[in-house]
């Protein structure tokens, strides 16, 4: 059973042991060889092996970050002569930037005499040698970033498999300079930086920073941009070049760290023309050992033995931290990426599939509207209020009814009280005994307070369905969200359906007004009692009207404080239009409320019947009508999920093949172990 799956405590301890081990053999290797040879045992070289396939996988895509040690440097600095010293070959040397690419360099220690060096790029192995290889990286650059002295972010590798080389594998970035110098873009620095930022930014990167003795450490713009983003320097470790040209002080720079490289310094001599570098090892060494300034530093801090060594035990060290999450990372990112491509719709290849995906889509949003529209349940919009459907109906219900009876205020306040009335009743005069309240002043009237009101029923009902139109389109287009070329058809269909039912509720609410302007008639009893209880003020009101001692003014339950001074002058209909406003105002109240509760069970009704029956039928009407051929359409994917479907599917296809290559390690780290 691979351990990959046996979780991240059991990867991460057997790691550790066996690279402290590791680290271990190669310092005894270090007092009994030569210096620069710094080999892996066969338990830890594939550690190392993995993170290099795991980077030609380009597995960092998926936002899997590799332990890397990255080199940045001034322009300059002597980055190249360093790389150089460590590899045992000739990189490219010349006026203004040489390295125009990331260079991935893989240096394994080799034991055949006979060096073996290739470059991979843009998807080929191109083999070379010891002699050929500086033009050969030179032709490849001019081939990745053009023939002139711009920069590319696409990396070229440098495999290096050659005796007495340590096992590291870095990447070594474009010099920074501030200065385009001809040929180069204007925004040179700002390519560069970007670059360098996002190779230093990650937490698993280590910062070999190249520093040149002659210059002041603080106003290097490498230690700047490492500073950015590893303010403590606690994965920096800055080697110091040049140290035969600048050396007196020197000791004092680099134990007094001020521009905090908590990894420690390195010094080093860079080779001089046509030294070998078995002959540039012996005066480095010979330089450190006998200079006045230069042999006072530790011997810890100096040469380039030295430098590799602290480089291979620093790797160690950041793969031991790293690898368990690695494993786990590409493990969750994996879970993700099938997850999402499950959730993609499924690939439809005939009609009948199409028929069965579109009666999901129905199916579903049905269930969304009935949630929302009649159950009055939220949680598929928690946080957005205007989907709040029962709650958005009752509140404008509530505002219907408030501006129902404003505008009935409205038209009683047109005139002084009663002068309605006394005007209706002298019109519905007739020869008939007297003392009786004519009928066709009542509906008068009422036709007249009906008229009044007649267009906020009819308002009501547009604005209702311009908002239900606008909850019911969203949950239709989120529900076909997968079949972008079925949503024209689905929209259209919505709105016709829409348009409808406004007709039928405009219909219905000419209707209701028709109806309550040809009949009286209620059988709820709070009319009677309403006009009882009004009927009580009649007597002060005629009193009131026959004595001109008495205030004009009288105070009704239910109405308020009217001014009736100027109807003694109308004494002989005075009592009859007293009546008719009392039986009109006990009326007009259940008017007012049979109205706003008819509206409210029309309306029910109508969402009930659209949800339920009405939206399935104009759906399929509108895929069979003039503008068929939807679901023909919906055999064709739409580009964007047809992106998104071939983007999950390489994800997948690179992070199982991730995945086996850590599980190969993993299962030989248990394998020691046992």
């Amino acid at each position: 059973m691979s351990v990959l799956r046996d979780g991240s405590n059991v990867v991460s301890e057997g790691i550790t042991k066996d690279l402290v081990q590791a680290v271990h053999d190669q310092e005894e290797m270090q007092a009994i060889q030569a210096p620069i040879v710094s080999s892996y045992n066969e338990r830890i070289r594939p550690l190392l092996d993995c993170i290099d396939r795991l980077r030609n996988l380009k597995v960092t895509q998926e936002g899997i970050q590799l332990p890397t040690i990255v080199v940045v440097g001034d322009q300059s600095s002597g980055k190249s002569s360093v790389l150089e010293s460590l590899a045992g070959i000739s990189l490219p040397r010349g006026q203004g930037i040489c390295t125009r690419v990331p260079l991935i360099m893989r240096l394994q220690s080799h034991p055949s005499p006979e060096p073996e060096l290739s470059l991979e790029f843009n998807g080929r192995v191109v083999p070379t040698d010891e002699d050929h290889i500086a033009e050969a990286i030179s032709v490849a650059t001019d081939e990745i970033a053009g023939r002139s002295k711009g920069i590319s972010n696409v990396p070229l590798t440098l495999i290096v498999k050659k005796n007495g080389v340590p096992d590291l594998t870095m990447v070594d970035l474009p010099g920074i300079t501030r200065v385009p110098v001809h040929g180069q873009p204007e925004d040179i620095y700002e390519q560069i930086s970007a670059i360098i930022m996002e190779y230093i930014k990650p937490e698993e990167s280590i910062i070999l920073n190249v520093l040149s003795a002659t210059v002041d450490f603080s106003t290097c713009e490498s230690i700047r941009m490492s500073q950015k983003v590893d303010k403590m320097g606690e994965r920096t470790l800055a080697v110091v070049t040049k140290a035969d040209k600048s050396s007196e002080g020197l000791l004092e720079k680099v134990t007094a760290d001020d521009v905090n490289i908590g990894l420690g310094y390195v010094c080093v001599r860079n080779r001089i023309g046509d030294e070998s570098y078995e002959e540039a090892q012996a005066v480095e060494a010979s330089l450190f050992e006998t200079h006045p300034f230069l042999s006072k530093i530790h011997k810890s801090m100096v040469g380039i033995p030295v430098l590799a060594q602290k480089l291979v035990q620093i790797q160690a060290t950041i793969i031991s931290k790293c690898l368990p999450d690695i494993v786990r990372k590409i493990n969750d990112k994996l879970s993700t990426s099938v997850a999402e491509l499950n959730k993609l719709p499924q690939q439809l290849k005939s009609v009948p599939e199409a028929v069965t995906a579109f009666m999901r889509i129905i199916s579903s949003a049905k269930e969304s509207l009935r949630k929302i529209f009649i159950r009055g349940e939220f949680d598929e919009y928690p946080d957005e209020k205007e989907m709040h459907c029962t709650a958005r109906l009752a509140e404008m219900l509530s505002d219907y009814y408030e501006d129902l009876q404003l505008i009935s205020i409205k038209v009683e306040q047109k005139q002084a009280f009663l002068e309605e009335e006394i005007s209706i009743l002298e019109e519905a005069k007739g020869i008939s005994l007297p003392n009786f309240l004519p009928r066709t002043a009542f509906r008068t009237s009422l036709q007249k307070m009906v008229m009044a009101i007649s267009a906020t029923p009819a308002g009501f009902v547009n604005k209702f369905w311009e908002y239900l139109q606008g909850v019911l389109v969203p949950v239709l287009m989120k529900h076909s969200d997968n079949y972008p070329q079925l949503q024209p058809s689905i929209r259209r269909a919505a709105q016709n359906l829409v348009s409808k039912k406004r007709e039928q509720s405009a219909d219905w609410v000419s209707q209701i007004i028709e109806m309550e302007k040809l009949t009286d008639y209620t059988c709820n009893p709070e009319y009677s009692a309403t006009w009882h209880d009004l009927m009580r003020s009649q007597d002060r009101f005629m009193i009131i009207m026959n004595d001109c001692t008495k205030s004009t003014s009288l105070v009704i339950d239910g109405i308020g404080e009217v001014e009736v001074g100027h109807l003694r002058n109308h004494l002989v209909v005075a009592q009859q239009a007293f009546d008719l406003k009392m039986r009109m105002t006990a009326y007009w109240k259940i008017v007012l409320r049979r109205l706003v509760d008819s509206m409210a069970l029309h309306l029910l009704f109508s969402i009930q019947n659209l949800v339920n029956k009405d939206m399935e039928t104009e759906m399929v009407n509108e895929l069979n009508g003039t503008h068929g051929g939807a679901l023909e359409r919906m055999l064709e994917e739409s580009p964007s999920i047809a992106g998104k479907r071939y983007r999950l599917n390489g994800s997948i296809k690179l992070l199982r093949e991730s995945k086996e290559i850590v599980a190969e390690i993993m299962d030989k780290i248990a394998a020691y172990a046992d």
